[in-house]
């Protein structure tokens, strides 16, 4: 398998990408990772005349505090997610997703901007950021654009980036107190994409009621899915195992996933109800052992 033929160019400044893009347009793809692209390219799925290489722009790649949150460039590698004290103390449901992103090789190259960017409904990634209510920082030649997950994720494989732009920063809100969290899937085979995965966050207040809930699972549609109505259910209450039932199966009710050869719709709905009980549960067992 060979890619087509392209022309290749890699600046060494966000201003130089944003001009390259600028100048070839819909002709254009960018490169972050690869862990996407290459394997489009070489299967010439892709077959772009430029190729705009990020990976010599060093100011794109960082982890920091921000706001109490964090900030996260969009070429930061995978793996320095999965190493990161920082994130795993200001932000544990990404530092529980990272590990199942394929295997260690691929998180070694492919970058939070490139799985953000490609979408595939199955990654880990955009259902994380929809469970955070994350905001993702788009530049352009001329402005920077600040969107939300639903606003930035549009269909499969299709987001809200306009030829000439790129995805710069990840930005995640300051981590609530007495919150727990869950981030579970299943697949065929440690590594594969997941068949269905949810990410969970619950937040108690000193009296051990809920004040925040957020669901969203990756696998069982066109875009992450959040769960927000039936989440909401949860707030005000002191969770118990019957509310996090209910709202599993509300969850499961939602749910309009596509059969394929991988799994039914159906196989996807009951394991989509099983995740989000198991996902609540733990999510909820964390947030009250920190509210100790």
């Amino acid at each position: 398998m060979k890619p087509p033929p392209f022309d290749y160019v890699a600046p060494t400044s966000l201003d130089e990408a944003l001009a390259a893009l600028a100048e070839h347009g819909d002709e254009a793809k960018v490169l972050a990772g690869g862990q996407s692209l290459v394997p489009l390219l070489n299967f010439r799925l892709a077959r772009p005349r430029w190729l705009v290489d990020l990976n010599r722009i060093s100011s794109l790649a960082y982890i920091r505090e921000r706001d109490g949150g964090l900030a996260i460039g969009a070429m930061t590698r995978q793996r320095a997610l999965e190493r990161s004290d920082l994130v795993r103390e200001r932000c544990p449901l990404l530092a529980e997703a990272v590990p199942l992103i394929g295997h260690f090789q691929i998180r070694n190259r492919g970058t939070i901007g490139g799985s953000l960017v490609h979408a595939d409904p199955a990654a880990e990634l955009p259902a994380v950021v929809t469970a955070l209510g994350a905001e993702l920082v788009v530049r352009g030649p001329a402005a920077e654009r600040v969107l939300r997950p639903q606003e930035f994720f549009l269909d499969y494989l299709t987001v809200a980036l306009a030829p000439a732009e790129v995805l710069v920063e990840v930005r995640l809100p300051a981590w609530p107190p007495r919150s727990g969290w869950a981030f579970l899937e299943v697949s065929r085979r440690h590594g594969d994409f997941a068949l269905v995965g949810v990410g969970t966050v619950l937040s108690l207040d000193s009296g051990g009621v809920c004040t925040r809930a957020a669901i969203a699972l990756t696998g069982v549609g066109g875009t992450p899915l959040s769960a927000d109505e039936a989440a909401r259910t949860l707030v005000g209450e002191r969770p118990s195992a019957a509310a996090i039932e209910a709202v599993a199966r509300a969850v499961s009710r939602s749910l309009e996933p596509d059969s394929d050869l991988h799994a039914s719709a159906d196989y996807r709905k009951r394991v989509g109800e099983t995740l989000t009980r198991r996902a609540l549960t733990r999510a909820l067992e964390r947030a009250r052992s920190e509210h100790r």
